[in-house]
This record gives structure tokens, C-alpha cells and sequence, in this order.
């Protein structure tokens, strides 16, 4: 037990008054208090369907590539080739962001289009940003 532990240990699935902001069950007079909320659990499996999503290399240069074209969106034909696979395996890792919410789809003629899901990748960023740093104003590169 921790030594600064007081009384009987805390009952499972409550939470202590005081204050101190505490996740229930924990011992406010042994644990270091929150200092903003933590992500539900909703939003847990909602974000760790974007990160899966983001975590081949190929997924993550072809958001690259169409976040850089003009306008912020391209077509399939347009980014084969910088990523050299086939077309069909392009279009495999493409529906996987779009399922994740990272780009959205739009067919015109025989041809889909790409774009950036708008605010998509500014939520990704606000999830994973450092409170410290954020606070003393560090940019990471």
C-alpha cells in the first residue's frame, strides 16, 4: 500500500469527495489528481479505429498525398503511382481511411475523387497533444 495511505482501502467503483478530482475507487489522499478529463471509453474505440487506420506507412502517405494536392482532395489516379502499388491495392488502403473517418469519397464519372475528412486530423493532433508542453508553448517538429 501506498505510504501516505490512510484508513481502509477505497471500495471499488466509488469516488471521494474533497478537493481533489479523482477517477472513482481511487484514494484522493494517495493519487495525483486529474487536471482534465479523460477520453470516454466511446471515444477510446472511436480514436483507436483512426490510429489503426494510420498505422501502415502506406495509409499514411497516401492521407499525406492528398491532404498535399490542390484542394485538398485527388484522385485514385493521381496517387498510384507516388505510392507504387497497384490500383486496386491503392483503393484497399483508401476505403480503410475512409472507414475511419480520415478522408471522404466522392465518385464522379468512372474516377473517385479524395479529400481530407475536414477537422479530422485536427482532433488526431488535440487527442495526442502534450498538456506541458502545449501549456509552455514547446512546438514538437
Amino acid at each position: 500500500m501506498h505510504p501516505r495511505h490512510v484508513g481502509p482501502p477505497p471500495v471499488p467503483g466509488t469516488s471521494h469527495t474533497g478537493p481533489m478530482a479523482t477517477i472513482a475507487g481511487q484514494d484522493e489522499s494517495c493519487c495525483i489528481p486529474l487536471t482534465a478529463a479523460p477520453i470516454t471509453p466511446d471515444d477510446a474505440t472511436e480514436l483507436s479505429r483512426k490510429f489503426k487506420a494510420l498505422a501502415d506507412p502506406t495509409r499514411v502517405r497516401l492521407l499525406s498525398l492528398v491532404a498535399a494536392h490542390e484542394g485538398g482532395e485527388a484522385c485514385v489516379c493521381d496517387i498510384t503511382e507516388p505510392v507504387g502499388l497497384s490500383q486496386p491495392t491503392v483503393s484497399h488502403h483508401l476505403k480503410i481511411l475512409v472507414e475511419a473517418g480520415l478522408l471522404a469519397r466522392e465518385q464522379r464519372g468512372t474516377w473517385a475523387f479524395y479529400s481530407v475528412v475536414p477537422g479530422a486530423l485536427g482532433h488526431l493532433s488535440d487527442v495526442l497533444r502534450d498538456p506541458i508542453a502545449r501549456d509552455a508553448g514547446i512546438v514538437a517538429v
